[in-house]
C-alpha cells in the first residue's frame, strides 16, 4: 500500500511531465505556425523531446 509522500510525489511526477509535454506541444504548433515549409523538422524534435519527457517521467515514478 502506497504512503502519502508517495502518492503525493507520483501526482507531481504526472503533472510535470504533462506540463512539459504541453508545453512542447504549444511551442512546436507556434513555430509551425511561424515557419510551416520546417514543419516536419520541428514535428520530429518536438516527438523526441515529448518522449524523453516522457520517459523519465516514467523513470521517476519506479525510482
Amino acid at each position: 500500500m502506497m504512503q502519502i509522500p508517495e502518492i503525493v510525489g507520483a501526482g507531481l511526477i504526472v503533472i510535470g511531465a504533462g506540463l512539459g509535454i504541453g508545453r512542447i506541444g504549444g511551442s512546436a504548433m507556434d513555430a509551425i505556425a511561424r515557419q510551416p515549409e520546417a514543419s516536419g523538422k520541428i514535428q520530429t524534435a518536438m516527438l523526441i523531446a515529448a518522449a524523453l519527457i516522457e520517459g523519465i517521467g516514467f523513470a521517476a515514478l519506479f525510482a
